[in-house]
């Protein structure tokens, strides 16, 4: 084993738009370098030059501590360990807050890394394979409303659907971040008319964006799809509406979603007991990283409970979730955001190589760590200082 020497953060920004939800134009990327030069590499869904800081910090006190210094000399293959020992040693940074967002890069960069040093892939460290494919949804977001009337809106999601059915996917997602363009009644009307444009042997999946504040209005919309056999039904309440969620799991047929801002296996858990929820959509770029991530799949398991995780960022978590998808029992699908389905410059162009779909999945991975380089030219062109 080769100890690490060096801790940098990298933060990248490609567009800014304060009125769009495309998380994908900016990320924090740590890249964690041990004495042979090898190097493994996450990233955080969160504010790139607020997280950097808590990387790069000096210590204040023992519960105020930056990640560099208590990564340096240590070895990357006790990752669980390291873990723990990041996770007390930032507890002053918000126990469920950025903290473990930074937390969630670093922890994805040391499996990265030791499986280099193996000289296996990352899902190996996990526990090893569980399926022989693997199988992505890619995420159809036509973006915020932006002034568009929603036949405007609908056009492109045809468009994006097209793309997604032409790449290979054989499960979509259908973003309807409409607001108060459209009532209820419409939106179903909508949500159909995706089912058509996909055809009846596509998974098909909705994310409401947060629509309702009323679980019986949620209720009423997809009582109204049941015919349409959507595979799950994401951001229908406000995020931390646990009550509502769980009313509205146990009277609705479709699987209910939530989860994706939760930060740690302790959050999920509060999803699965007080909200009920069919299926947890965790970022791993957000809950703890990949050893997190595995925990939450555990506990999801004893619940009779789905994990599959939230995905919009570079082809870093992309990678990172095929690998932990191969080790995971209950994971049924990842999200996939597709430079195929979606323009995003860093998801395109930050790493190499690309996963390919063929026939709805894609094949397990087999270089070492994550499988994956960052493409140099792309960090110096995004790049920005911190």
């Amino acid at each position: 084993m080769s100890t690490i020497t060096d801790v940098e953060t990298i933060a990248l920004r490609a567009r800014v738009d304060a009125k769009d939800f495309d998380s994908s134009s900016e990320t924090l990327v740590v890249r964690v370098t041990d004495e042979q030069g090898r190097t493994g590499v996450g990233e955080a869904d969160a504010p790139a030059e607020a997280a950097s800081r808590l990387v790069l910090m000096n210590d204040v006190h023992a519960w105020s501590r930056g990640l560099r210094a208590m990564l340096v000399g240590r070895d990357p293959f006790e990752r669980e360990a390291l873990w723990h020992e990041l996770y007390e040693g930032t507890l002053w940074h918000g126990r469920r807050g950025l903290g473990i967002h930074v937390l969630s890069a670093v922890d994805v960069a040391l499996h990265d890394l030791a499986g280099k040093q193996l000289e296996r892939p990352v899902y190996q460290l996990l526990g090893g394979k569980r399926r022989e494919r693997l199988t992505p949804y890619a995420t159809l977001w036509p973006g915020a409303v932006a002034g568009r009337t929603i036949d405007q809106m609908m056009d492109v999601i045809s468009i994006l659907a097209q793309r997604a059915l032409k790449a290979g996917f054989r499960a979509v997602k259908m973003e309807v971040f409409f607001g108060d363009l459209i009532g209820d009644n419409e939106l179903v009307g909508c949500i159909r008319e995706g089912r058509r444009l996909l055809g009846d042997d596509t998974t098909m999946m909705v994310d409401f964006g947060y629509r309702w504040r009323d679980w019986r209005a949620a209720l009423w919309v997809l009582n109204r799809l049941e015919d349409c056999n959507l595979y799950f039904a994401e951001a229908t309440l406000q995020h931390d509406d646990l009550v509502g969620h769980a009313k509205l799991a146990s009277r609705c047929e479709t699987r209910v979603g939530g989860a994706e801002m939760a930060a740690t296996v302790h959050e999920c858990k509060e999803w699965l007991e007080r909200g009920s929820v069919d299926v947890l959509q965790p970022d791993i770029g957000r809950c703890g990283g990949l050893t997190e991530l595995r925990r939450i799949a555990q506990l999801a398991e004893l619940y009779g409970a789905l994990v599959v995780p939230h995905f919009w960022k570079t082809g870093i978590t992309a990678a990172a979730s095929l690998h932990w998808q191969a080790a995971s029992p209950n994971a049924p699908f990842i999200e996939m955001l597709s430079p195929a389905v979606f323009s995003s410059p860093l998801r395109a162009e930050l790493t190499q190589p690309e996963p390919e779909v063929e026939d709805g999945t894609m094949a397990l991975p087999t270089a070492p760590g994550l499988g994956i380089e960052l493409v140099e030219e792309a960090v110096r062109t995004y790049r920005v200082p911190t």
